[in-house]
């Protein structure tokens, strides 16, 4: 611990990050690794191509993002805070914190829909969300496989609605607001869940909640894709008509079709590569059509 205490502020907080990253790696890997052994949906390794890279991702993006994110996030909280009305503001301000932060996931839930939906529609999002769709296998760590501008993308556009409703707010005297620490943990830990390999469909709840058999028929490769952009409350898609979740059926393949660099460093620079664009992933007429036929 002394030596600990005398290296720079800076380079003390890092290795306290790395550490709790360690912790919750650990977590995770105890819960998960069992449950998809028992409850698998597709039986595959425990480590499976892409682990090394995915454990990667995991220290990457529970360290950069939250880096990136300080500037916009801080842009975004005072610009509502100087032009949403004040009577919203208060209103939110008075509400208890449980109902401000049942709110929050709420309205963030609706925020991260349409930012995701936009990197699945606009080819330039797309470059950096496809390196997510890559993963051929589904499992937990999956959840970490990702661009960190992607992330940071998804995560600025729901936190949009939550500041617009003055819903969390920077103006808290010498108090730190806890709301973009709650939404921003829970989503990271159901992220985590809904990429899991187990077979769960929590029967009618599956409307109300997001689960692994719904998240996962989004990272199908060809049938019924850009469906369930949701990541916590599908009834969003259901209001958006990109709702789909056949009863029995789990996709037959996961992945895209473009060429995707192989490793860590060449996944991070090709979205500023100008060669090998990804391909938007389109639906076919047939799969549309199928996807309308379940409410």
């Amino acid at each position: 611990m002394e030596i600990l205490a005398s290296l720079p502020q800076p380079v003390r907080q890092f290795l306290l990050d790395v550490l709790r990253l360690s912790i919750w790696f650990f977590i995770f890997a105890v819960v998960f690794v069992p449950l998809e052994r028992i409850f698998a949906e597709k039986k595959q390794k425990i480590f499976r191509k892409g682990t090394a890279m995915d454990v990667g991702y995991y220290i990457v993006n529970s360290l950069l993002p939250k880096a990136l994110l300080v500037i916009p996030m801080a842009t975004l909280a005072w610009t509502m805070h100087a032009f949403v009305p004040h009577v919203v503001l208060d209103t939110a301000a008075h509400l208890p914190l449980w109902a401000r932060a049942i709110a929050a996931l709420a309205v963030g839930e609706v925020g991260y829909y349409w930012g995701h939906r936009w990197e699945h529609e606009i080819p330039f999002l797309w470059r950096f969300h496809s390196i997510h769709h890559n993963a051929e296998e589904m499992d937990w760590l999956v959840s970490s496989h990702a661009h960190p501008l992607d992330i940071v993308f998804s995560r600025f556009c729901s936190f949009v609605p939550i500041y617009a409703l003055g819903l969390a707010s920077p103006m808290a005297g010498h108090e730190v607001d806890p709301i973009p620490l709650i939404v921003m943990l829970v989503g990271i830990m159901w992220g985590f869940f809904i990429h899991a390999n187990v077979n769960w469909r929590f029967g009618w709840l599956s409307f109300l909640i997001t689960t692994p058999a719904f998240h996962h028929w989004h990272h199908t490769r060809r049938d019924h894709v850009n469906r369930n952009y949701a990541t916590m409350l599908p009834f969003v898609d259901l209001l958006f008509g990109s709702w789909y979740l056949p009863k029995k059926q789990c996709p037959q393949e996961y992945g895209i079709d473009s060429h995707v660099e192989p490793g860590l460093i060449g996944q991070l620079l090709q979205p500023f590569t100008p060669v090998a664009a990804p391909v938007l992933p389109l639906e076919s007429a047939a799969s549309a059509e199928s996807a309308e036929s379940h409410p």
